[in-house]
């Protein structure tokens, strides 16, 4: 349905693709899709990638610009063109145009022998009687394209030299400056947006990083007119200005005429918010909710807990029944009463006939044609939904420091990396303490890593000190964690999670152990001992590097974008188990609702009467508070995330007004 927003859950990445390629019976091929995957922009689609210029040569602009117009074909098509009615051959226009034609030709048979293919009973027979009457276009056009010259009439020729010339127009309409401008802007707005800056889009891509490609690729998909939007994660690597943006451009999708169908997979559960309706993808079926995520989880606990009530209720009622009839007919066969032997039976057909579901899916009053197929009962068993095997995140206990101290520390601490460069941090003064939750915000390039880099010492300060206490176990989480193991799986192809771990722990933990802890991050059997690092996906690879953290009984964690290619079931265990932990968390990430969790203390449920539970009450008092780095400096944010959100939102407003 046109402009509806849907949130897919528990999706696999083949659906998509099978979505994206039309694959699925049923989706007309004359919808426009636009996809964005994991993928890096300059890997996708390398043959439509413009051949006469090298790829140093074109700027991030205008790689975004040819990917989602298709410059380059029509660019093709239009030198085809030329060159026949440029020529002082006669019948070279000719010859142009049906080429281009039985190219076109060529590409529609395609489609509707995967059509054919694809159906089956009678559309399958429909579809396979068109591509037959087709094949016979296909053979009438490859005729015309060895057609000898000596027998095309002159009015055959003058005919199809002005089609060529009308065709080449058409063409070069596509591509005039006005519309080029047009385009142009409206892409440049986008990649705005993205984070981009007027240097970075005059940049070639291949000079970029990864994350900048995995935006740029965002952009494409963004700039095209489509039917469907199809966008995997699309807030990766985004900071909370971009992922705002991106928000509000999305919702304003809905005041277009033609409002593009949206399908969203993503972990972030405040970008979520904006879906209307979810698509759940579970035990191979799809089904529908309309609805955001929160209202569809406290729907299915509301309708679990009324199924297994109606359930009881009926298990006592057909005791009550059953019992009622055993005597019926006991009294019946007692006295040879035929009547009540028939009657008692009757019942008992009637009772296990209607025991069962008493209304349908829509909720209205069950009826017979409700049930497609053959029963044996005119009522659909109550069934109870299974719980999903939960993800169980277990953080292990820091070791005892036996005499107090802050973990961390760094004091009047600046940095650059050169002499002649300006300062990226100035003067910051940050203590960590045992049990502290400290959370930095901050656009990217503002040097959140690079401070984070100075509290694990990987960097020493240009001017200050870092202090750390004499017993510390510190774990740390690059955002680069996962490119890391990735060019640790190339290195050597045997290399698995287990035998990772088994190196690093040097014999302090047995294998049974790393397996445990393993298994616990979900990282089970085959996965941890067989399959080499390099086949792992990325939130399998996050599982793996938090692994070699915990191991270690850190009393300090510092995570760094650590949500990134991680499932929105692990990012909700791994907010609940940093949120109990005894040792301090630093925390920079662009997940509002992560941050929240774990920083903040935010909790989702509350007792019924609105109070806190006593659980909560009996917790020890932790040193909350999140900051946002600023020029160099770290600014307290007294409102936290709100507060950074509510800045970001205000700068979202100036650039669409822009």
């Amino acid at each position: 349905m046109l402009g509806q927003l849907y949130l897919l859950v528990s999706l696999i990445i083949a659906l998509l693709r099978a979505i994206a390629d039309k694959l699925i019976p049923g989706i007309p091929e004359g919808t426009r899709m636009a996809i964005l995957q994991q993928t890096r922009l300059s890997d996708e689609d390398e043959d439509s990638t413009v051949k006469d210029k090298p790829q140093d040569s074109i700027t991030t602009l205008e790689e975004v610009i040819e990917k989602a117009t298709f410059r380059n074909v029509v660019e093709q098509e239009i030198k085809i063109l030329s060159q026949g009615v440029d020529s002082t051959n006669a019948f070279a226009p000719l010859r142009a145009l049906r080429r281009l034609k039985h190219e076109r030709i060529q590409k529609n048979h395609f489609l509707l022998d995967k059509d054919a293919r694809l159906r089956s009973g009678e559309r399958g027979l429909a579809a396979r009687k068109t591509l037959v009457a087709f094949e016979a276009v296909v053979a009438e056009s490859e005729a015309l394209m060895q057609q000898p010259e000596s027998e095309i009439s002159p009015e055959t020729l003058q005919t199809e030299i002005q089609e060529a010339a009308d065709m080449l127009a058409d063409l070069q309409l596509q591509v005039e400056p006005t519309k080029v401008t047009e385009i142009e802007a409206k892409a440049k707005k986008i990649l705005t947006g993205l984070g981009f800056t007027d240097v970075t889009m005059q940049k070639p891509l291949s000079s970029l990083s990864g994350g900048w490609h995995m935006r740029a690729s965002l952009a494409v998909a963004l700039l095209q007119d489509v039917d469907i939007l199809i966008l995997d994660e699309p807030t990766n690597f985004l900071d909370l200005l971009g992922i705002i943006w991106l928000q509000k451009h999305l919702e304003s999708l809905e005041d277009v005429e033609k409002a593009p169908t949206l399908i969203l997979v993503s972990h972030d559960r405040d970008f979520t918010l904006l879906c209307t309706d979810l698509m759940i993808l579970k035990d191979k079926k799809l089904t529908y909710f309309h609805g955001d995520l929160p209202t569809y989880e406290s729907s299915q606990s509301e309708r679990k807990a009324w199924l297994i009530k109606m359930k009881e209720a009926q298990k006592k009622q057909r005791a009550h029944m059953e019992k009622t009839i055993a005597n019926n007919l006991k009294a019946g066969k007692a006295n040879d009463d035929q009547n009540k032997i028939r009657q008692a039976k009757s019942r008992q057909k009637r009772l296990d006939d209607r025991m069962g579901m008493q209304k349908n899916a829509r909720g209205g009053r069950f009826r017979l044609n409700d049930q497609a197929g053959y029963f044996y009962t005119q009522r659909q068993e109550i069934e109870i939904p299974p719980d999903d095997p939960p993800v169980i995140i277990v953080l292990p206990e820091p070791p005892d420091l036996r005499f107090p101290g802050s973990l961390l520390s760094l004091e009047k601490a600046s940095f650059r990396y050169a002499p002649k460069l300006p300062l990226i941090i100035q003067g910051v003064n940050l203590t960590i303490g045992m049990g502290d939750r400290v959370g930095i915000l901050g656009l990217n390039g503002s040097g959140k890593s690079t401070l984070i880099k100075l509290l694990v010492d990987e960097s020493r300060p240009s001017v200050g000190t870092v202090t750390t206490h004499p017993r510390l176990r510190l774990g740390y989480y690059s955002q680069h964690a996962v490119e890391a193991l990735k060019k640790l799986g190339k290195e050597d192809e045997t290399l698995t999670a287990l035998s990772l771990l088994t190196k690093e722990v040097d014999g302090a933990l047995k294998e049974g152990e790393i397996r445990g802890l393993l298994g616990e991050l979900g990282l089970p059997g085959r996965f941890a001992s067989d399959v080499p690092i390099g086949k792992l996906s990325g939130g399998q690879l996050v599982r793996c590097e938090l692994a070699r953290l915990f191991w270690q009984r850190p009393h300090c964690l510092v995570l760094d974008e650590v949500t990134t290619h991680l499932d929105y079931e692990t990012v909700t265990a791994l907010r609940e188990a940093l949120s109990d932990w005894e040792g301090a968390v630093v925390l920079v990430s662009h997940d509002r609702w992560f941050m929240r969790g774990v920083i903040e203390g935010q909790i989702d449920e509350e007792d019924e009467d609105g109070s806190i539970s006593s659980d909560e009450e009996d917790k020890p008092f932790r040193r909350r508070v999140v900051y946002r780095l600023l020029k160099g400096e770290l600014v307290t944010l007294e409102n936290g995330v709100d507060e950074f959100e509510r800045i970001m939102e205000k700068r979202v407003i100036k650039l669409q007004n822009s």
